[in-house]
């Protein structure tokens, strides 16, 4: 064996060296200084450079503690926070990873001598949350950054609404139980008051027999059969001027408890969703507006369409003009909705289900109303009737590829050569590629007959 081959100590201690994990007793932390053994370290320490950083440290130690000891806890903090920062981990580990790093500030040189004090010192302090067990102590990082509490504010934010929303419709819901409660009447028969709460099935009579009357309901009313000589049963319209009141009587408290109060229910509800969707703000990306500001007419903006490619502060736009291709910034209130043919495609840009993207059913000129279907999402199919032309606009058109399942403006067809789609961006360059193989074959079958 070489004198510095693999397995020798020379080459295990310098192995242990350049990793830089060795003892904690034998490091200096003023020197910032490792030594392999005891005698190492007892020879350092009686060098003149360890006497001048000692001469230094006495005159003030405790500042030199204190800033150890910061700059130990905001590095042991900083990993902590980018190793485990939502999981509950052992000291014990995060330390271990912690020490790994070879230039870290000692334990030794700040003001705890144990691991067990700076966790106690972390828990007393709130920057994270401690306990001890069986295993040893365990703590969790207590994330107090500003970013992280405002979003955990907007989420509880959230919630409450989400909560109070619930409740909202809940009281909605038994006031219009209990409306529907007052609406139904009463109908006095023989033996008493009867609630219409259950149905009456009715088996009117024929010509030559007589009624057979069900009461199905809460009331203990026995069922009563009148003149049954026939198994044979005919469900027609009542005869008697009784089973007609009630049969009348019967549909009203239906129609006017069942679907009224349902009716009302939703527009309260669809009133609700308007009021909460209802914004000072419309412009949203991929849609086409007009520009009407009359200060851009004499670079010949005035009228002209444009598509919305980013908005800036909610109000402001970058539009892309459709003919020049110029891109201008232009406040919402300087602009106006474009509204395209019946069956095109249209985007709910305000009111009640604004982001949907709708088809164009009709359009009222007289009251500049459209109707409109939605498309997708968990409205589909639902048909609005009366739609004012601001709250729509109409949408980039794109087409969907078949092949990379892709969504692309200004689709032509998907290329094999290319591995991509042809659309408005790599259109010139495809028309590009036909056109240069074309010359290229042509100049080598002139060269070839030369």
């Amino acid at each position: 064996m070489g004198k510095n081959d693999f397995l020798t100590p020379k080459a295990i201690a310098n192995r242990i060296k350049a990793k830089g994990l060795q003892k904690l007793r034998w490091y200096c932390q003023m020197c910032q200084k490792q030594c392999r053994d005891e005698n190492g370290f007892k020879c350092h320490c009686m060098s003149e450079s360890h006497q001048r950083q000692m001469e230094v440290f006495g005159q003030n130690p405790n500042r030199i503690v204190d800033g150890y000891s910061e700059e130990f806890e905001e590095s042991f903090m900083e990993h902590l926070k980018r190793s485990h920062r939502f999981s509950r981990v052992a000291a014990t580990v995060v330390y271990n990873e912690y020490i790994a790093e070879r230039h870290h500030v000692h334990m030794n040189s700040t003001q705890w001598t144990t691991l067990t004090e700076f966790v106690k010192y972390l828990g007393r302090t709130g920057k994270c949350k401690v306990d001890e067990t069986p295993k040893g102590w365990f703590m969790t990082y207590i994330d107090r950054d500003s970013e992280t509490l405002f979003k955990e504010g907007l989420k509880n934010k959230r919630i409450k609404s989400d909560v109070a929303e619930e409740e909202k419709q809940e009281r909605e819901i038994r006031k219009q139980i209990e409306l529907a409660e007052q609406l139904i009447p009463f109908s006095v028969s023989a033996n008493g008051v009867v609630p219409f709460e259950s149905e009456q099935l009715l088996l009117p009579k024929s010509e030559t027999f007589g009624k057979i009357a069900f009461a199905l309901g809460l009331s203990s009313k026995p069922v009563t059969k009148e003149k049954t000589e026939s198994s044979k049963m005919v469900f027609e319209e009542v005869e008697t001027e009784k089973s007609g009141k009630t049969r009348t009587c019967s549909n009203s408290v239906k129609g006017n408890s069942g679907r009224s109060v349902l009716d009302d229910l939703m527009k309260e509800q669809e009133k609700a969703k308007e009021r909460s969707n209802r914004k000072d703000y419309w412009l949203c990306e991929g849609i086409i507006v007009k520009v009407m500001s009359k200060a851009l007419a004499q670079k010949g903006y005035y009228k002209q369409k444009g598509v919305v490619l980013k908005v800036i502060d909610r109000f402001v736009g970058e539009i892309e003009m459709l003919d020049s291709k110029h891109v201008l910034r232009v406040d919402q209130v300087e602009l106006e909705t474009v509204i395209p043919q019946i069956g095109g495609l249209v985007r709910i840009v305000n009111r009640a289900y604004r982001g949907s993207n709708a088809r164009l059913v009709s359009m009222d000129t007289n009251n500049y109303y459209a109707k409109v279907q939605i498309e997708k999402g968990i409205y589909d199919g639902r048909v609005l009737q009366a739609v004012d032309y601001e709250d729509i606009c109409k949408v980039v058109q794109v087409r969907n590829c078949r092949i990379c399942k892709a969504y692309v403006k200004g689709f032509d067809h998907h290329c094999p050569a290319f591995g991509n789609c042809i659309g408005e961006k790599n259109h010139v360059l495809f028309m590009v590629f036909p056109v240069g193989f074309i010359i290229v074959e042509a100049s080598y079958m002139v060269c070839s007959t030369q």
